[in-house]
């Protein structure tokens, strides 16, 4: 059996859809769901079903999903181990999308001269679904947003970074107090259903103000690239993410005290790799210490 095949099932039933699996693998939504039926031919059985805009999974579907991923892990770690010659297998690190191109590189970078011999798999997602991931076995470890839940006892966690909120603007408006930019200039928003975006809402309702909306995007690195073609200004939080943008934009302080958001890293406790996830850990610490 083609374990891609078993991929493609597994991303359709994680994501409801075959059009986002079909995104999240860089194929057309046809070819994923001929994949799907040459599965279902081979299984006799039916294994996803409509419902509306989304796709479930059958009865049989059901049954087939955790195991599917059990094999797809086990293909991938018999590659790992051909490969490198190690036994540990593929070490599988989670990330939410902002950290893509700024702590995952910077984390990983004296990691892997470290460990030359190790093979990695990157994923990346919403912090809570990592989060989810690394608890149900399927990640190592993750580089989160802390959630709004308690994390799980089977899971470590460590604090990196805490981000309080602040304005951010295009140069011009440097020395402008930021509750003025707040009320009368066109307002990027960090998106409302987004736990960070979540965090902003709740410092303009504390602060009863309703800014002048232009745009609602949950993507912090848009968000900057926005502010910084003049399109208008944004409270997010202060995140190594915009480091990089001193020259494009200007940080001005919030008047009244913040919510904090927390990035971090979440690994399994008992995982097969946990001397590697610990390895990382101590790692990042000295990293961001």
């Amino acid at each position: 059996m083609n374990t891609e095949y078993l991929e493609s099932f597994v991303k359709v039933v994680e994501y409801k859809s075959i059009a986002e699996a079909a995104r999240r693998l860089n194929m057309t939504p046809g070819a994923v769901a001929a994949r799907v039926r040459t599965l279902e031919e081979e299984l006799a059985c039916a294994l996803i079903q409509r419902s509306g805009q989304t796709v479930k999974p059958t009865e049989a579907g059901l049954r087939v999903y955790d195991r599917a991923k059990v094999l797809i892990q086990n293909a991938r770690d018999l590659q790992a181990v051909a490969s490198t010659g190690t036994l540990a297998g593929e070490f599988k690190v989670g990330v939410f999308p902002s950290a893509l191109t700024t702590h995952l590189p910077v984390v990983l970078e004296g990691f892997c001269s470290a460990h030359a011999e190790l093979s990695l798999y990157i994923a990346y997602g919403v912090s809570a679904e990592l989060c989810r991931k690394v608890h149900e076995g399927q990640l190592d470890i993750a580089i989160v947003i802390e959630p709004p839940f308690a994390i799980n006892k089977t899971c470590g966690w460590l604090t990196l970074q805490e981000e309080p909120l602040i304005v951010i603007a295009p140069p011009d408006y440097a020395g402008r107090d930021a509750h003025d930019l707040l009320l009368n200039e066109p307002f990027i928003r960090y998106d409302r259903a987004a736990h960070s975006g979540k965090l902003v809402d709740r410092y303009l309702k504390d602060n009863h103000i309703v800014p002048n909306q232009r745009i609602e995007i949950d993507s912090l690195l848009t968000i900057v690239s926005l502010v910084e073609r003049g399109v208008g200004v944004s409270l997010v939080p202060d995140s190594f993410s915009i480091w990089y943008h001193k020259a494009g934009i200007v940080k001005i302080p919030l008047p009244q005290r913040t919510p904090i958001r927390r990035i971090g890293m979440i690994w399994d406790k008992q995982g097969p790799r946990i001397a590697l996830a610990q390895a990382l850990v101590e790692h990042a610490r000295l990293v961001f210490s």
